[in-house]
């Protein structure tokens, strides 16, 4: 990474997307910032110049908006400074599945899956072009715990990892290097804005080690980073065991224990 690098970070007023904005600026990058909180943004863009001296722009967007999306598609699209994008926007829920409203639904996609997808897809066509570049989503390990009862949630989740995946098969070969970052509870604001009172639960990671493990599989180019997984091997298993499945489907036939008896 050198110091003329630029990160795009979303949701970065506060808890992961700020933690990420201090820790670039530490590592000489310039930022562009983008959240809803003006107020807030302003006031970590200047105290990151003040103390990194690096250079900080700040977007102020909604993501769920259409025409603010539009706006930061289109800098990352132009501004060839940026070379990192971090997708970290997003939203949790409250209640079981019975308990969403249509608006909720809409929303919560709209900010976990269609602003991420589309920021990727505006940063991805440029950097494969410039044969550089980083693309780092945020998913969860609610993703693949369906156990967890965040229904809608988890499933955005589990599309941000799939979304990663595919997308590095697609880009590495082009120089392109995608990361799925997939936290558990960590200490944000994200929980009291889904209504949930976060010293409720057990074992809720500090934001500045959640990152910090995240940048370490960051240089690394890991594809999938973990941070609250213990025994690596445990993915390692679990992505060998989809492999195989994936080896033992013949699609000409159903298989025998479908078939009508005779």
């Amino acid at each position: 990474m050198t110091t003329q690098s630029t990160a795009l970070i979303t949701g970065a007023s506060t808890g992961i997307g700020a933690t990420y904005a201090e820790r670039f600026a530490q590592r000489g990058h310039d930022l562009v910032l983008v959240a809803r909180d003006r107020a807030r943004l302003d006031a970590l863009a200047q105290r990151l110049r003040d103390e990194h001296q690096v250079a900080v722009d700040v977007l102020q967007a909604d993501l769920t908006n259409q025409a603010d999306l539009a706006t930061v598609e289109a800098r990352l699209r132009d501004d060839a400074r940026i070379d990192i994008l971090i997708n970290n926007a997003g939203m949790a829920q409250s209640g079981g599945f019975e308990q969403q409203t249509a608006e909720s639904i809409d929303r919560l996609i709209a900010l976990n899956i269609t602003s991420l997808t589309r920021l990727a897809a505006a940063a991805a066509p440029r950097f494969a072009q410039a044969g550089a570049g980083s693309i780092v989503n945020l998913g969860s390990v609610v993703g693949f715990a369906p156990e967890f009862g965040m229904s809608i949630y988890g499933a955005t989740k589990a599309f941000v990892l799939f979304l990663s995946q595919g997308l590095s098969l697609e880009l590495a070969p082009k120089g392109v290097y995608v990361q799925a970052v997939l936290p558990a509870a960590t200490r944000t604001e994200i929980w009291e804005r889904a209504g949930i009172d976060v010293n409720t639960l057990t074992e809720v990671m500090d934001v500045g080690e959640l990152v910090d493990a995240a940048l370490v599989g960051f240089d690394r180019r890991e594809l999938v980073t973990i941070p609250p997984l213990h025994v690596a091997e445990r993915w390692t298993a679990l992505d060998c065991a989809r492999q195989g499945l994936l080896a033992d489907i013949r699609q000409a036939h159903a298989a025998d224990r479908y078939r009508q008896q005779a």
